[in-house]
């Protein structure tokens, strides 16, 4: 299957907290690994399961971004999110490295 980002996302673990509001208004927050990252989106592993559309604030040390929860499936062990970050939101590795992190497209690249 093609890729169809625009950018790349760099694989990563670290855990981060997560808060959003659910429909009745109650402000929900849990803990999330974070899967990978780019600078327009994140995927996250969660406990439960977050609704579509959801905004979500992700809790970082320096910084916390914003975004919107483009899907939400079930794999065996969690829900992974996949979260596209709101308009002047952006990721950046000098304001937060996560804990370990790599680039795929080194891979492809010693092949």
């Amino acid at each position: 299957m093609a890729e169809r980002r625009s950018e790349a996302r760099l694989l990563c673990a670290d855990l981060v907290q997560v808060e959003w509001t659910e429909v009745s208004g109650r402000k929900r927050r849990t803990v999330a690994n974070l899967e990978d990252i780019s600078r327009s989106g994140a995927g996250l592993q969660v406990d439960m399961e977050i609704p579509l559309n959801a905004q979500v604030r992700i809790y970082l040390p320096q910084k916390n971004l914003t975004g919107v929860v483009r899907y939400c499936v079930y794999r065996e062990i969690g829900f992974f999110l996949g979260v596209q970050f709101v308009e002047g939101q952006k990721w950046s590795e000098r304001d937060y490295a996560p804990l370990h992190m790599f680039d795929p497209r080194k891979l492809a690249a010693e092949d």
